[in-house]
């Protein structure tokens, strides 16, 4: 069964060109090689301008095989929902309140779409997540750990599709990055861990965060 994945935008886009910032850029391109073949990615209540970049970036990879599908919105999940024709009960938010975690079984047709706040991750946790659970989706958790978004969406599909459940993921908690040895930075997330039991980022994510920490130091 093929899944759509939702992302509702809810980051606060930088106020003087209305864009994503970068970082939000490889998180959201790296949800589409989670998602995988098969799937469909859609971010919602985008900006015009960020949409446009998006859509832009997504083109770009549009040839490689092993990513999902991504399409940009304006407009909000549940304006989407109308025009798609899906009810609210097929909607999982993602949701760490939730009471009952996300299971394999949940992948058996109860639900169509998987729903995600695009927070990215505010340490601490701010619950802009509460602004979606108001609306009435019925919910799952994954676990008490926050994660990126992009983690979380990697975590859902291999419960729903690859049917692995919660426990058996391998992870790895608030991981220490690397650089040199003066420079490393220390994450306050959870992902999935690799082979190597090294954190899974998003391609470019390594580079980018030595790049801000870099400007930190620039007086």
């Amino acid at each position: 069964m093929a899944f759509t994945y939702v992302v509702e935008h809810m980051e606060e886009d930088e106020e003087s060109s209305k864009a994503i910032p970068r970082w939000v850029e490889l998180e959201y391109m790296h949800m589409r090689s989670l998602a995988g073949t098969g799937a469909h990615v859609e971010f919602t209540h985008l900006s015009q301008s960020s949409c446009k970049t998006l859509s832009s970036l997504f083109s770009d990879t549009a040839e490689r095989e092993d990513t999902a599908e991504a399409s940009t919105h304006t407009i909000s999940v549940m304006e989407l929902m109308k025009q798609r024709g899906v009810p609210i009960e097929k909607v999982c938010l993602l949701d760490p309140r939730a009471e009952k975690e996300l299971s394999p079984s949940d992948g058996d047709g109860e639900f169509e779409w998987f729903l995600f706040g695009g927070i990215l991750g505010d340490d601490p946790p701010r619950d802009r997540t509460g602004e979606l659970r108001v609306l009435g989706f019925p919910n799952r958790h994954l676990g008490p750990v926050q994660m990126t978004t992009d983690t979380a969406l990697g975590v859902t599909k291999l419960v729903v599709q690859d049917k692995i459940p919660l426990s058996k993921i391998p992870y790895v908690d608030h991981p220490t990055i690397v650089f040199n040895s003066k420079e490393s930075v220390e994450m306050p997330f959870k992902y999935i861990a690799d082979k190597r039991g090294e954190p899974i980022l998003p391609p470019g994510m390594r580079e980018h965060l030595q790049e801000d920490l870099n400007k930190s130091f620039d007086f």
